[in-house]
C-alpha cells in the first residue's frame, strides 16, 4: 500500500477495527502472552538506560509498566481507547497516554527509544509506521521491534499436520487477534532496511513447541515452569528460526 492510499476513510475504519480487536483480545487471560512480554523486556532491558521512550500500542499495560520502570518518561500511543483505559489501571506515574493511530501521531519530542512490540503485524501499512518512528527518534536513538515468526516450530508442526497450507498463512488465532501478516527474518530485515534502519542486534524469542492455547494450558497446569521457560528462551537464542517471535534492535541510518 502506498502512502497516498491511506485515506482518511481507511483510518476511520482502522479505529473501528481496533476496538473490535479489543473485544476479542485475550492477553489478560493468556499465560503464554505474559511470559512472552517478560522475555521481550528481558531481551531489550540491557539496551535501555533511562531517557525518553515511546511505546506503540499498550495492550493491557503489562509491558508498559515494565518499561516505565527503566525510563525517565514514557509516551504511549494506541488507537483504542479501551486498551488505554486498561493500561492506565496500572498507575505508572511517568507515563503519558495518547489516543491516536500510529500513522497520525506527531510530537515535537524526539525519543531515545521507540518500542514496537507485536505491532507491525497489525497495522495497515508497516512502512508508514516506520516512517513515523524514524521522524520521532533521535539520530542515535534505538528502535525495538518484535514480530511473530512464520517459521516457528509450532507453525511448521501445524503445516505438517495439515492444519495450515503455508507457513505465512494466517491462522484463525491470527485473524481473531487482528494480525494482517506474519514475518520471517528476511521479511522483517528488508522492511526495516527499506525504512532507513540498521539492525544492530537480532534473534528469536523462546523456541515455540506448540500453539498458544496449548502453551497456556501447560503453563497454567504447572507443566512449564520457570526453569523450562528459561531453557526454551536460551534454546531460542541458539535456534532463532524456530522461535515464536523475532526481535530486532535498530538504529536510524546516518544521513
Amino acid at each position: 500500500m502506498s502512502q497516498n492510499s491511506l485515506l482518511p476513510s481507511n483510518l476511520q475504519e482502522e479505529k473501528v477495527f481496533l476496538n473490535k480487536v479489543y473485544s476479542t483480545y485475550t492477553v489478560d487471560h493468556s499465560s503464554q502472552t505474559r511470559v512472552m512480554r517478560e522475555l521481550v523486556f528481558r531481551t531489550f532491558e540491557p539496551f535501555i538506560c533511562r531517557g525518553k521512550g515511546l511505546e506503540l500500542g499498550c495492550s493491557d499495560g503489562y509491558m508498559t509498566q515494565m518499561l516505565a520502570g527503566k525510563l525517565d518518561s514514557l509516551d504511549v500511543v494506541d488507537g483504542s481507547s479501551s486498551f488505554l483505559e486498561e493500561a492506565k489501571k496500572r498507575e505508572a506515574t511517568n507515563v503519558n497516554y495518547v489516543l491516536s493511530l500510529f500513522e497520525e501521531y506527531s510530537s515535537n519530542i524526539r525519543y531515545d527509544y521507540v518500542f514496537a512490540s507485536f505491532i507491525l503485524e497489525h497495522v495497515l501499512d508497516p512502512s508508514l509506521v516506520l516512517d513515523m518512528v524514524k521522524k520521532m527518534l533521535k539520530p542515535d536513538g534505538i528502535l525495538f521491534v518484535t514480530v511473530p515468526n512464520a517459521r516457528a516450530l509450532s507453525r511448521q508442526l501445524a503445516m505438517h499436520m495439515g492444519l495450515i497450507s503455508d507457513l505465512k498463512a494466517l491462522t484463525q488465532n491470527d485473524l481473531v487477534n487482528g494480525h494482517r501478516r506474519v514475518y520471517d527474518r528476511i521479511n522483517i530485515n528488508r522492511e526495516l532496511q527499506r525504512a532507513g534502519f540498521n539492525t544492530v542486534a537480532e534473534g528469536g524469542l523462546m523456541l515455540k513447541i506448540l500453539a498458544d492455547f496449548q502453551l497456556d494450558k501447560l503453563i497454567d497446569d504447572g507443566m512449564l515452569k520457570d526453569p523450562q521457560i528459561d531453557g526454551l528462551y536460551k534454546l531460542g537464542l541458539e535456534y532463532p528460526d524456530l522461535c515464536g517471535a523475532l526481535f530486532s534492535v535498530c538504529r536510524p541510518k546516518s544521513v
